[in-house]
Formats: C-alpha cells, structure tokens, sequence
C-alpha cells in the first residue's frame, strides 16, 4: 500500500472512532456497527478491516479513553486538586457511555478486573498526593475507587438517580471543603 493508502487507512480509522465515542455516549444499549459506519462516512466492510467485531471497536475505544486518562494523570500529576473535577469525569463517563459500558461488561471478568485496576492506576498517584494534601478523607484508599464504580454501576442497573450517586460517591470520598 502506497503512502496516500494508509494516510487514508488511518484517517477512516480514526472516525470510526470518533464516530464510535459518539454512538457510545447514547442512552441506546446497543449501537449496531453499520450504524457507527454510517456516522463515519465508511462503508460496513471499512469498519470490518479495521475491527473484526464490536466488542472489538468497544476494546479500542476503551483503551483510547484510558489512554487518554494516563496521559492527562502524568501531566497533572503535582496537581492534587485537580483528582476530584477528574474522577467526577470518570464517574459520569461511565454513567454516559451505558452501551460500552455494556460491550465491556460482557468480556471475562479478568479481562473486565484488568480495565478497573488500570483506571485505578492511572488515578493512583493523583489520589494519593490528594491524601497528603488533605484533599481526601484520611481513610480513603485507591479500593474505594473500584468501590464507588461498583455503586455506580449498581444505581444505574435499578434505574436509580445515577447522578445524586456520583454526588454521594465524591463525598465520601473528599474532605467536606474539597471542591465545594
């Protein structure tokens, strides 16, 4: 393939991707690929060679957000206060992105373990740097993190006010004056 051929590979790449994230952030559960295709300016069979299947696309959407995450993390990394504006981020991502929440949520769950360590991971060090800066409860650890997605995901499977949780969640989490 000739130079202009992968410029034109990639470019369809990347609004297939785009095109996912925005089909992703749907209140739908499902987002059929020839729907994503169409959002994308590509036919089917574009989507196709680049993603064998949707779990596939979701895989690569997930990893571009998490991605996304670390690099944001290290180069804010001596900047605890922005920890709690982030992770009210995350939270309400996780409540927005119901369809690849639920590509993600049928993968093994080891493969589902290692998504939720590596957001914890990539939080880590902000976290703990809000700790010391007394921006967090002295009790509160990185475990509380993949506590507080759990309730999340809990609230929104009985169709609870998913918001009022993230509101709940950062507060049992950050000193009473942290970002008030």
């Amino acid at each position: 393939m000739h130079r202009s051929g992968r410029r034109d590979a990639r470019r369809n790449r990347d609004a297939i991707l785009a095109a996912a994230v925005e089909a992703l952030t749907t209140s739908r559960s499902s987002v059929p690929l020839h729907e994503i295709a169409r959002r994308a300016g590509v036919g089917q069979a574009t989507v196709y060679r680049h993603f064998s299947d949707r779990h596939a696309l979701a895989a690569e959407v997930a990893r571009e957000r998490l991605a996304a995450l670390e690099q944001f993390t290290a180069e804010h990394a001596d900047e605890p206060e922005v920890l709690r504006p982030l992770l009210e981020t995350v939270l309400r991502t996780q409540i927005t992105m119901r369809p690849l929440v639920a590509l993600l949520g049928g993968n093994p769950p080891e493969a589902r373990t290692r998504y939720g360590q590596r957001i914890v991971a990539a939080l880590a060090g902000l976290f703990e740097r809000a700790r010391v800066a007394g921006l967090l409860r002295p009790d509160a650890s990185t475990d509380d993190l993949m506590l507080g997605f759990a309730m999340i995901e809990g609230v929104l499977a009985e169709s609870g006010d998913a918001n009022r949780a993230v509101e709940i969640v950062l507060d049992g989490l950050f000193e009473p004056t942290c970002g008030r």
